[in-house]
């Protein structure tokens, strides 16, 4: 497959609205800082993009070139978005490590993926200690590395990964393609009405398919404004939330519903305008939303696709669609799916069987692990058709339920 320009160009935004804020970080300076304390650090697109470069000529210094693996152990940090868009630039595979794996399950992903490089945060020394893998460099040695120049415009082929994730075990690790991954991030777009006035938090760790792909990437994917904190804490979410008139939260059930319960939420609430919700979600969860009439939409998604499924906005009322309980929607735009029953016979209409997906959105496959493994509970790729495992209802409507 030849080379084509990747759409996802970070560069190319900065061209177009260099001076927009890409992501404000509200991480605090000390550990000692109370909760509900937060500082704004602006980075624009333009100075995310220039660090981004900076990041690619300093890998290329250590050897990084297309086809290569670079691996991330780290908390959320700007420079975690920046080294996704320097690998890109460069045409290596960018595999983020979650820093919440045990000395024991990070050693996982590192059987498969045989990286070329890890880079780790100095604050996750022991968990990296544990890392069968010895080419190893801190985000601070990597800063004092001399450059070398590169080629500016991004560039890669899908004939090599784009980005690898693995499962909340460690495994498995899946991999996807440039174009799927610009693929998720359209759906945000035609789903939800993603734009670039939105003003997003993240309260997942980037190390995950919702938290990179379907939040962090999409929203830079617009042109929006990311809210980005070191860890998750409710107190300094909803205080960052204030400060920067926060448009859209997109969650798991557990940090909707802590946001909710934090006391300076009647003041987070105020701008938002919608809440997408990984479902199924129940009335407990978003009772205190709908109260103030903001919309809010179950969405489903798995780590070999990070959208699969998102309940619909009514156009005429802030309301969705889809109750709660256990729907989770109807398939987003380009991803096919379809329910099969014990002996893989596709069922017609309202049925109840076992859920397979395809489409462009979708990962290529896992790194090097065909086969199935019940203690990894992963799925199977087979003939275009990605096998989930995991059981569902579809109405007359259309609708999916989760069994």
């Amino acid at each position: 497959m030849g080379e084509t320009v990747v759409t996802l160009s970070l560069a190319r935004r900065a061209d177009h609205f260099p001076d927009r804020t890409a992501v404000v970080d509200s991480s605090e300076q000390r550990l000692s800082d109370p909760t509900e304390t937060i500082h704004e650090d602006r980075v624009s697109y333009q100075e995310l993009s220039t660090l981004a470069e900076r990041i690619a000529e300093r890998l290329a210094a250590r050897g990084i070139a297309a086809g290569d693996t670079v691996c991330l152990v780290t908390r959320n940090r700007v420079v975690a978005l920046a080294l996704w868009f320097a690998c890109r630039r460069l045409g290596a595979t960018f595999a983020p490590i979650s820093h919440l794996l045990t000395p024991a399950s990070v050693k996982r992903p590192f059987d498969v993926l045989e990286p070329d490089l890890v880079v780790a945060e100095a604050a996750q020394r022991d968990l990296v200690r544990s890392i069968p893998f010895d080419r190893a460099v801190t985000l601070e040695a990597l800063a004092e590395t001399e450059g070398e120049p590169i080629d500016r415009n991004e560039r890669s082929t899908d004939a090599t990964p784009a980005l690898a994730l693995h499962g909340e075990s460690g495994r498995p690790v899946a991999s996807y393609s440039a174009t799927a991954i610009e693929r998720n991030c359209i759906t945000g777009v035609v789903a939800w009405g993603l734009a670039a006035n939105d003003v997003v938090p993240l309260p997942m760790p980037l190390s995950t398919a919702d938290g990179l792909v379907r939040v962090a990437l999409s929203v830079l994917y617009v042109g929006g404004t990311l809210l980005l904190d070191r860890a998750f804490d409710p107190g300094d979410a909803t205080t960052a939330m204030v400060a920067a008139d926060a448009t859209l939260l997109i969650g798991r059930k557990r940090a909707i519903r802590d946001i909710a319960a934090e006391s300076g939420f009647d003041n987070a609430v105020d701008s938002l305008e919608r809440i997408i919700c990984e479902g199924p979600i129940g009335d407990e969860t978003t009772a205190a939303y709908r109260d103030r009439d903001v919309p809010v939409v179950p969405v489903y998604g798995r780590l070999e696709c990070p959208t699969v499924m998102s309940g619909r906005f009514d156009s005429n009322r802030p309301r969705p669609n889809d109750s709660g309980g256990t729907g989770v929607g109807r398939p987003v735009p380009g991803c096919r799916a379809r329910l099969v029953d014990d002996e893989g016979t596709a069922l017609e209409g309202a049925a109840d069987g076992k859920l397979q997906l395809s489409g462009p959105m979708l990962a290529d496959g896992y790194v090097d692990s065909p086969d199935i493994d019940a203690a990894d509970d992963r799925g199977r790729f087979v003939d275009g058709w990605f096998h989930t495992g995991d059981r569902f209802h579809r109405d007359e409507a259309g609708t999916y339920h989760l069994r």
